[in-house]
């Protein structure tokens, strides 16, 4: 293994990983880390909990597991990597396989060559050109200033209202850390939900949560003007006219691949702005590799590239690539199912995979099914999951899972992931061995039985109708027969209050002369998380009844309003 000189840009997930991964792959090359930021490796997924006040020491946003900051000091001593921070690289010279770079604080300029370079230059904060978005007070949450900025103001007590415009994973992780703060906060969505991997039943129970709450969501409103006084925000006007006070608005809309470097020196760049790569992390240049943020990758089930950047991908993407700059083109990367997860407040949101919207769109004849029980047992302090499986009616594989509650999403989404990664069918996990003790599940966990919802029906044992379409069928005044089968206990506690009929399901079959005398009659049926609305619809079925539909989830996933 010859030495050679390894140039890595950027150093935040996917830089120090891929540096430090080719330096334990070949300790005789000459691994150089270059970081424009003043810090190196932050966990800037951390950032909302730093600002939130979950913990107050900052460098943890910074150390290893141990406790040991990740600066220059460490990458040298532990890591044998020159890293360098402060250190803008300023262009990419592929002829003579150079760097040129600038010492942001002394402006002294450099150039450092390289045999293998890896570009992880990140993403940059979608910045809408709306007037008065430079105003002291808008604010975005990128880098560590940004994070240091926002707990300062938080600590402060000075901003009383805030604004975050947009719902997705940061800025609803932002909207938690700033309620928590005791803040009064709206968040702001120019779409018709919060968390756009979800489709749109499962999100709303994600913002109904937000709003109880305290929090003012605006859907499908956007941000026309930020509004101020002597250089200082002091509102948001909104789309549809309305002005909002604040003294803070943090811009949470995504971001864009940063390629700057890249297009400029002459590489590939993709329909998403991003870095093309192989599976292999290389780029257009055999020499130069890119992972993270900056670069696009394939999507494992459509094989179409997408855009996906999360912090696990960067790191995973950063060890491929090391592996190939050292060991040869061998290591692949796949690709992504789009995994995420996120924090609201009580619950947690999760999903893999495509949604139903999603999977459509991309052509496939797609059946869903929507599950609401529990993580485990009772006596072992269950909580509430509500989930959606998407899958191929036509082969039963498993396209795509959601998963919302305060009970253990991870578990499920993670489960999920394998399963869509696996490419495995709903008949698959019907009969998969899952690890089982009444402490971490039940007897048969959530996820199976999802996906045993969804085998019935595919098999057609089973019609069921979205919590949507119910809401649809009763604001059109349809004629619907809507039947709770729950006892009369729970329909006191808790009801949806829409004309509904409430007969039991343990005396159902003694109280059939009180249901449509139509046979072909819609009649939908449930109850709290609809298991019973199931055995309701078998017993129908079985006399005679032709247009028996269960709401999936019962009224544990039922996103409007409901009476108590």
């Amino acid at each position: 293994m010859s030495s050679q000189n390894i140039v890595v840009i950027g150093g935040s997930a996917a830089g120090p990983k891929a540096a430090a991964r080719a330096k334990r792959l070949d300790d005789t090359a000459k691994v150089t880390l270059l970081q424009k930021a003043p810090e190196l490796s932050m966990a800037s997924c951390g950032y909302p909990y730093y600002i939130g006040g979950n913990f107050d020491e900052r460098d943890q946003l910074l150390a290893t597991p141990t406790g040991v900051v990740r600066n220059e000091a460490f990458f040298a001593a532990a890591k044998g990597v020159d890293a360098k921070v402060n250190t803008d690289v300023t262009s990419i010279d592929r002829d003579s396989k150079t760097v040129s770079c600038v010492d942001v604080i002394t402006g002294e300029e450099s150039t450092v060559p390289y045999d293998k370079l890896v570009v992880c230059t990140g993403a940059t904060p979608r910045r809408p050109p709306i007037a008065g978005i430079d105003l002291d007070g808008v604010q975005a949450l990128s880098e560590m200033r940004d994070a240091d900025k926002l707990r300062e103001l938080r600590d402060s007590g000075e901003v009383k209202n805030v604004v975050i415009v947009g719902g997705g994973l940061i800025g609803i992780e932002v909207c938690e850390a700033m309620a928590d703060s005791g803040m009064n906060v709206n968040v702001v969505e120019m779409l018709s939900q919060l968390l756009m991997f979800l489709d749109w039943e499962i999100a709303k129970l994600v913002e109904k949560h937000v709003a109880s709450k305290g929090v003012t969501v605006h859907t499908e409103n956007g941000v026309s003007e930020f509004i101020g006084e002597n250089g200082k925000l002091t509102g948001v006007k909104l789309t549809d006219g309305s002005i909002v006070a604040c003294e803070l608005a943090v811009v949470a809309i995504g971001v864009v691949p940063n390629t700057t470097l890249a297009r400029e020196a002459g590489l590939d760049i993709g329909d998403f702005g991003g870095i093309v790569v192989d599976e292999h992390m290389r780029t257009s240049d055999p020499s130069i590799y890119a992972a993270g943020d900056c670069v696009e990758i394939p999507n494992r089930i459509t094989g179409k590239k997408t855009y996906a950047p999360y912090g696990d991908l960067a790191n995973i993407e950063a060890r491929v690539a090391a592996d190939n700059m050292i060991l040869g083109d061998n290591a692949v990367f796949p690709g992504t199912v789009n995994s995420g997860i996120c924090k609201v407040f009580d619950l947690s949101a999760g999903s893999t995979g495509l949604s139903e919207k999603r999977a459509k769109a991309e052509g496939y004849k797609v059946v869903t099914a929507t599950n609401a029980s529990l993580d485990k047992p009772g006596f072992m302090g269950a909580k509430l999951l509500v989930s959606k499986m998407v899958a191929d009616a036509r082969t039963g594989r498993i396209l795509g899972f959601q998963c919302v509650g305060p009970g253990e999403v991870n578990r499920q989404v993670a489960e999920a992931a394998m399963a869509v990664m696996n490419g495995n069918t709903v008949y698959d996990i019907g009969v998969a061995d899952l690890p089982y003790a009444p402490p971490f599940s039940l007897a048969i966990d959530h996820f199976i039985t999802t996906a045993h919802i969804l085998g019935n029906k595919i098999a057609g044992r089973m019609t069921g109708i979205s919590n949507a379409e119910v809401k649809e069928r009763i604001d059109s005044s349809a004629d619907s027969f809507i039947l709770d089968v729950r006892s009369p206990v729970e329909f006191k506690e808790m009801r949806l209050n829409v004309g509904e009929t409430l007969i039991p399901l343990g005396t159902l079959r003694n109280f059939l002369d009180k249901l449509p005398s139509d046979k072909d009659a819609e009649i939908v049926t449930f109850c709290k998380i609809s298991m019973r609305g199931y055995e309701a619809q078998r017993v129908l079925e079985a006399n005679g009844w032709t247009n028996v539909r269960v709401m999936e989830g019962g009224i544990m996933a039922w996103p409007f309003k409901v009476e108590f």
